[in-house]
């Protein structure tokens, strides 16, 4: 799976919450200062030829909408930092996030929990 730039995947998070939009819409939903027009176009046409979104016509414009569930990109994403920065090990991730962090030992015990509840659905 590709790699979004920031751009893309501010677009991306705009379109996993509104399910489907125009580009008029995503720009709206940006914060301010709002990108121009020309360049919200260009960056959904780029993310379109990537795989991540596709379009219906809609009198003559176009309605833009994920194909790529937000789960799945934050999945690929995780497993891919985890890859790059910590080795694939989930344990090194998990200590470093926890120094940077001042985590406490209730919120890791919390998180264990979550992760064993997990495994056991």
């Amino acid at each position: 799976m590709k790699q979004l730039t920031k751009a893309e995947e501010e677009i991306m998070q705009i379109l996993w919450k509104l399910k489907k939009a125009n580009v008029a819409s995503i720009i709206e939903a940006m914060p301010e200062p709002k990108p121009a027009y020309n360049t919200v176009s260009t960056i959904v046409r780029i993310l379109e030829s990537k795989g991540f979104v596709d379009h219906k016509q809609k009198g003559k414009g176009y309605i833009y909408f994920p194909i790529l569930e937000k789960e799945t990109y934050s999945d690929q994403s995780m497993k891919q930092l985890m890859n790059n920065y910590f080795n694939g090990s989930f344990k090194s991730m998990v200590s470093f996030f926890m120094k940077k962090n001042d985590m406490s030992t209730d919120e890791l015990e919390s998180i264990l929990k979550e992760i064993n509840k997990n495994k056991e659905s």
